[in-house]
């Protein structure tokens, strides 16, 4: 009877622990479902809601209240003035003045006649003047370069002007046409096909199988730009590097092939900016291996596998992102899963508000700063991963959440010993997402319009998108004003 009471016991027990793994697997594939569905339907922002601050401001709350009762108090003070104040007129927006590097072209108007209805001649007194902005639309235009031959009637002698380099050298379009080409194929994101039909609308016959040649021979000419640049980006003793896909053509097959855009782009912190881009055919280590080579420094980057073998040399340091380790438990409050979760994405607000503080400080004050004031908070971070981590299962998304950080803790942290490395992989991107996919400060948006990729553009890939966004840093033009 024992043996009998100890078997079902065990057999309890047994049930028990596969209902337990079941459950974290039914877990895990919620939350992957609920993280797919999120991305492909819901709001891209990780701001937290009303119902998940509400966890975490019970102390906000007694704050608020005790300020709310000091301004009562001021305000009874003070009640005669604010029976009696003035209500404030509500501020109409200012329209901004037009840059002042535009043209003006004046078009005077004055009366037909100056002379007064009681036959005296009329004054200038003064003048009113008014602005408004118009265009004139991009015309096509043929240079044509005449050049003379001069003969000697007594030697034979022949002397002509000698035919001016170009980069394509007997075609048809001249620099101003591959740099407009260029800039709206790369920096506006103008597929070819949508350039071929503007184009047409002034008569002038333009393949889309054309501008893709054409972007190719323009990209190896502007490969010596390319390397300097390249070599701008990597002089840098912190640089940030991130990758995204894109969808490329297969030329007869109709269908497409995931190849990847890397970009590496100096600290935002460096008083001068740049970012490099390295289209290559796959996501493999060898891709940022060959890049970076020579260089050293610290890398800003996530925890993608790849950067390990980028990171092996001992002249190289690793700088996490923390707003990847937030993204983790981010994606878990979406699902209003686990409290412990928002309280991860509490405690690096908390994290997050320091490092605004910062950001406008020298490079030795922001260190300070950051070490007086977001250490503590990130060893108390520390501390209390490691404890939630020993009170939930393994195998449960919040699980994977708190392994993320705790796997990658000396990489979060580093921004802590040096103040030139920002706390994330997003800070360093004011352009990148021009490009790729939301600089900084740029758009990361319209990615959709230049997703597909033919092999015709391979050429120019490495080399065009580097020299547009790579002006917008510098807050240059990519393209002159014209005429010139």
């Amino acid at each position: 009877m024992l043996a009998r009471i100890a078997e079902q016991s065990q057999h309890i027990d047994l049930q028990a622990h596969t209902i337990k793994l079941r459950d974290i697997k039914i877990e895990r594939i919620a939350h992957e479902l609920a993280r797919l569905k999120a991305w492909r339907f819901g709001a891209r922002t990780e701001r937290m809601n009303a119902e998940q601050r509400e966890l975490f401001e019970e102390t906000l709350a007694a704050d608020q209240a005790s300020l709310e009762a000091q301004l009562e108090a001021l305000q009874s003070q003070s009640g005669a003035q604010s029976e009696t104040a003035a209500v404030e007129p509500r501020r109409q927006p200012k329209r901004q003045a037009l840059p002042e590097h535009l043209p003006r072209v004046e078009h005077r108007h004055e009366p037909e006649s100056t002379t007064c209805g009681c036959g005296q001649p009329m004054v200038r007194v003064g003048e009113d003047i008014s602005e408004k902005l118009d265009i004139v639309p991009a015309q096509f235009f043929v240079n044509r370069h005449i050049r003379g031959k001069w003969a000697c009637k007594c030697c034979q002698a022949l002397v002509q002007e000698p035919v001016e380099p170009h980069i394509i050298d007997k075609g048809m379009p001249a620099e101003g046409l591959l740099a407009h080409l260029l800039v709206n194929r790369f920096v506006d994101h103008l597929p070819y096909y949508r350039q071929e039909q503007i184009n047409e609308r002034s008569g002038v016959h333009t393949p889309r199988s054309t501008l893709a040649a054409w972007s190719g021979r323009a990209g190896a000419g502007l490969m010596p730009l390319y390397e300097a640049h390249r070599a701008f980006v990597l002089g840098a003793a912190v640089v940030h590097a991130d990758e995204t896909p894109v969808n490329m053509l297969e030329p007869g097959s109709g269908k497409t092939k995931r190849v990847y855009v890397w970009a590496y782009a100096r600290s935002s912190f460096d008083a001068l900016a740049g970012v490099a881009y390295d289209f290559c055919i796959g996501r493999a280590a060898k891709y940022p291996v060959e890049f970076l080579k020579g260089w050293s420094g610290t890398l800003v980057c996530d925890g993608y596998k790849a950067y390990e073998s980028v990171l092996k040399l001992e002249v190289r340091i690793e700088a996490g992102c923390m707003a990847h380790a937030r993204r983790k438990f981010d994606e878990l409050i979406k699902e209003n899963q686990s409290p412990v979760a928002a309280q991860a994405v509490q405690r690096i607000a908390w994290l997050y508000r320091i490092e605004k503080e910062a950001r406008e400080l020298p490079e030795h004050e922001r260190l300070a700063m950051r070490q007086a004031r977001a250490g503590p908070l990130c060893e108390e971070l520390h501390v209390w991963l490691r404890l939630e981590r020993q009170r939930v299962p393994d195998g449960s998304a919040i699980a994977g959440a708190i392994d993320y950080s705790l796997n990658r803790w000396t990489a979060l942290t580093a921004y802590l010993v040096n103040g030139n490395v920002a706390i994330d992989n997003v800070s360093g991107w004011p352009c990148h997402l021009e490009i790729m996919k939301k600089a900084g400060k740029h758009s990361v948006h319209e990615l959709n319009r230049w997703t597909l990729w033919k092999r015709r553009e391979w050429r120019g890939a490495n080399t065009a998108p580097n020299s547009g966004p790579g002006c917008f840093r510098r807050a240059a033009r990519p393209m002159p004003p014209w005429p010139r």
